[in-house]
């Protein structure tokens, strides 16, 4: 579909978002204004407010390639008064700056979710982020929320068919897939121990699994070649939606596995033991530490979160300070750093990692944790 058909189709109220221009050729030149700069944009008129909140912008800028990549953050604090913050980060386009430079970060918060629950799981579709499951009050749901990442706006979403808490997810070929999280204690839970959501349908189906398959927890889930891996409290397992087939994961990638991943060019990065990042090649099915980066990154022994944003690698960690306030005042903090890596290979299968910048984004009160962290494209 052209930006004009989608401007015949879904064009804003008024008739004339520039004079002197048609409303095809406006709408070609406003999608192609940087996110960041549409608060200031939403002041110019009420036609362009009724434009940035519909979905005839975002269609347009992906029609002309001008989506941008942002970052999405979950945190959780036992000290605010909601539990569980939303976060957006933006980033200047800095290509043609040089490495390092340094930026003012921007931090946008996103409306809080509106039924928090602990150890919910994420998928990421399109624009929208899913928000599966979780426990409130110690007690599994089954409640999906969707957060529309283009108007940041919460709805609910179709429930699951039985509730689950600490489940794997993942989308495969525009369908969303979950599994474990809970107890397979009835005919019920056993036949839905993994689901999947087809948006188009708008329901949840069954996905039939063998029994030896069905642990309760997953720790970490990701999507490589189109195949779902799910990393259990033992092992893990494998499911092809293609073929319809179960498998278990490989001992290889059991043991080097730690959690927080993410997956950039089919090659999953995760940390071990001593700290360091390192890449497993599903082609070669071998675990590589990625070299270059160690001298400029801590080392992450108390976990770090990952995300592939727009392809490259992002980092983010925590670091505890204490802040002195005045002479008789002492606070702790946790400041939130982050990282953007290019990753790349040789042809030796050795893994390289360019920190294209590295900087303190944010500062939380002390207790709080990152949850999650996705990107999108918008």
């Amino acid at each position: 579909m052209s930006t004009t058909e989608s401007s015949s189709q879904s064009a804003p109220e008024s008739a004339v978002l520039i004079p002197s221009l048609s409303d095809d050729v406006a709408l070609n030149c406003l999608a192609r204004i940087p996110r960041c700069h549409h608060p200031t944009l939403s002041l110019v008129s009420k036609t362009f407010r009724s434009l940035l909140s519909s979905p005839l912008l975002f269609n347009a800028r992906s029609l002309l390639n001008s989506t941008q990549h942002f970052l999405y953050l979950t945190l959780r604090s036992h000290t605010l008064q909601n539990p569980f913050s939303w976060l957006t980060f933006y980033k200047p386009q800095h290509n043609s700056l040089p490495d390092h430079t340094h930026f003012q970060a921007l931090i946008v918060p996103v409306p809080p979710i509106p039924s928090p629950s602990v150890g919910s799981a994420y998928a990421t579709l399109g624009p929208k982020i899913y928000v599966l499951g979780g426990s409130v009050n110690d007690v599994p749901t089954s409640h999906v929320w969707v957060l529309d990442c283009r108007f940041h706006t919460w709805e609910p979403g179709p429930s699951m068919r039985v509730g689950r808490e600490f489940a794997a997810a993942g989308v495969v070929d525009g369908k969303i897939y979950v599994m474990g999280g809970c107890a397979v204690d009835s005919s019920a839970r056993s036949a839905h121990w993994a689901e999947v959501f087809d948006p188009v349908v708008g329901r949840w189906e069954a996905v039939p699994s063998p029994i030896e398959v069905r642990d309760k927890w997953m720790h970490a889930s990701a999507v490589v070649g189109g195949r779902i891996y799910a990393m259990a409290d033992r092992g893990g397992v494998v499911y092809s939606p293609m073929r319809k087939e179960w498998e278990g994961v490989g001992v290889d990638l059991d043991m080097g596995w730690r959690g927080r991943a993410c997956v950039v060019d089919e090659v999953l990065y995760s940390y071990d033991y001593l700290g360091k990042i390192k890449g497993f090649d599903f082609r070669n099915g071998e675990w590589k530490e990625l070299k270059g980066v160690d001298k400029e990154l801590p080392k992450f022994l108390c976990g770090a979160t990952m995300a592939n944003v727009g392809g490259r690698l992002i980092v983010l960690w925590e670091e505890k300070v204490d802040r002195n306030e005045n002479r008789n005042v002492r606070r702790k903090d946790i400041d939130i750093w982050c990282a953007e890596i290019e990753v790349k290979k040789n042809g030796d299968r050795d893994q390289y990692g360019k920190i294209h910048w590295s900087e303190k984004v944010l500062s939380v009160p002390f207790g709080s944790s990152i949850v999650h962290c996705t990107g999108v494209s918008l």
